[in-house]
């Protein structure tokens, strides 16, 4: 079962999550070949870290939770709440198999939050810059709950594109980098 998991940060939690950094990475080392996509999200300066994504493939949702509330910073207090739905993989591939690679290019989460009548159960086939796509749904997977995506594009307006506009309660886009320790050699 695919998971994405969201913690997005509290507001001054930056040196915590600094100095939990290394624990963070060990702790993520543990769920690297269940890693399907991961990486920290920025505030609006492009550079203060604002939250972390993790998509994974896990036994259930008593795992999902444990890998989300079991997470160092989580533990440490540096995330003021988690997002924390399945998902499916609809692109089928990870974030290493992005065509793009790991650098360039303007990187971007879009979350729409759904209300009503499910919307953008396909990937769109003419986005070639889509890194990863889905739908998120209840813990039984029978409820669409919205769309996650990661997404390369010139801006935040370009990124919100890839998902019907009408048909959510709320889009967010965020500013998102590939993740993972920057010196490993293993892609995940």
């Amino acid at each position: 079962m695919e998971f994405f998991c969201y913690h997005r940060d509290r507001p001054g939690s930056t040196a915590l999550r600094r100095n939990l950094l290394e624990e963070h990475w060990a702790y993520m080392d543990r769920y690297a070949a269940k890693m399907i996509a991961r990486g920290p999200t920025f505030a609006a300066d492009g550079t203060t870290p604002s939250g972390s994504v993790h998509i994974l493939d896990l036994p259930g949702p008593a795992a999902a939770r444990a890998f989300a509330f079991d997470e160092p910073n989580y533990q440490a207090g540096a995330y003021r709440d988690v997002l924390l739905r399945r998902w499916r993989n609809l692109l089928g591939r990870t974030m290493w198999d992005f065509p793009g690679g790991r650098t360039g290019g303007n990187r971007h989460l879009v979350l729409g939050l759904g209300a009503g009548q499910a919307a953008d159960l396909a990937a769109p086939h003419d986005r070639h810059d889509l890194i990863a796509y889905g739908p998120l749904l209840s813990d039984d997977g029978a409820t669409w709950l919205g769309t996650a995506a990661l997404v390369e594009a010139s801006d935040p307006d370009e990124a919100r594109a890839v998902l019907t506009p009408d048909r959510y309660a709320d889009i967010e886009v965020h500013d998102w980098a590939f993740g993972g320790r920057p010196d490993a050699h293993l892609p995940r």
